[in-house]
């Protein structure tokens, strides 16, 4: 896997944070190609990693590697698969990263291209705890799978499963983060002005967490059980607008994603 080159095509969000896991890690490819429309974006990833090569706005640089992502959103892929059709190698292996976009539509794209994974990178993998389910193409040879493997396990756990259910993991795990750290940062700044030192809060907001998903999952007791195990809820009032929110905004969503 080392000597293998690895190029991106899209710099932004998601390819930093691979890279930065990868890099925290100690398992950076030895060769690294990455191209962005935005000549800002190359920059600041290259800052924090200036081993990388840049390029702006030249798909087909990355595109010859031995391994190429595509980082770019959904509406754009088609685009982008056109255009380094021709210089994409029969033993290219691609890896998507968005949602959408099937295998088979993106190997009939590449003119029958048969290594093609799809993977659902969530954001902890910048600090090596990411949950990044990964999809094959049927046509995927053993090497190349192996390949992917390497790269994502190093960011974290790398689950295979079945393509369909993949935009229902962008929504859950790939997503999921995000529900709860706005929420997370609000009680830290609190418990901060009630008097609680930053460094005790280092500890006790993860085992806090750590302890309730115990709770859900290891205690045998039902979610109604488990929800009255406290009997004071400060947010109890709004339990039901916040479970609105869920059903309505990410069923549509999931919806969206699956069209």
């Amino acid at each position: 896997m080392n000597n293998k080159s690895v190029g991106f095509i899209g710099g932004g969000r998601i390819t930093n944070i691979i890279l930065q896991g990868w890099k925290r890690a100690g398992k950076l490819p030895q060769r690294i190609l990455v191209t962005d429309t935005n000549a800002e974006t190359l920059e600041k990833l290259k800052t924090g990693l200036p081993q990388i090569e840049t390029v702006v706005h030249n798909v087909k640089i990355p595109a010859a590697c031995d391994i190429v992502m595509i980082g770019v959103h959904p509406p754009v892929i088609g685009e982008v698969l056109q255009e380094i059709k021709s210089v994409v190698k029969p033993t290219t292996t691609v890896i998507s990263l968005a949602p959408k976009v099937t295998i088979g539509k993106i190997s009939e794209l590449l003119g029958g291209l048969q290594n093609i994974a799809r993977v659902n990178p969530n954001a902890p993998s910048i600090v090596n705890a990411g949950y990044d389910p990964v999809a094959f193409s049927r046509t995927m040879s053993t090497e190349a799978k192996n390949d992917v493997l390497e790269l994502f396990l190093a960011l974290g756990e790398c689950p295979e499963v079945p393509e369909e259910l993949l935009e229902a993991y962008a929504l859950t795990t790939a997503m999921g983060p995000t529900y709860f750290w706005f929420q997370l940062y609000e009680l830290q700044e609190l418990a901060i002005s009630f008097g609680i030192s930053p460094d005790a809060l280092k500890k006790g907001i993860p085992r806090m967490l750590d302890g309730a998903l115990k709770t859900m999952y290891e205690s045998g007791l039902t979610p109604a059980e488990v929800m009255d195990l406290v009997p004071v809820k400060p947010l109890g009032e709004e339990e039901e607008t916040i479970k609105g929110h869920y059903r309505n905004r990410l069923s549509a969503l999931y919806k969206k994603l699956k069209s």
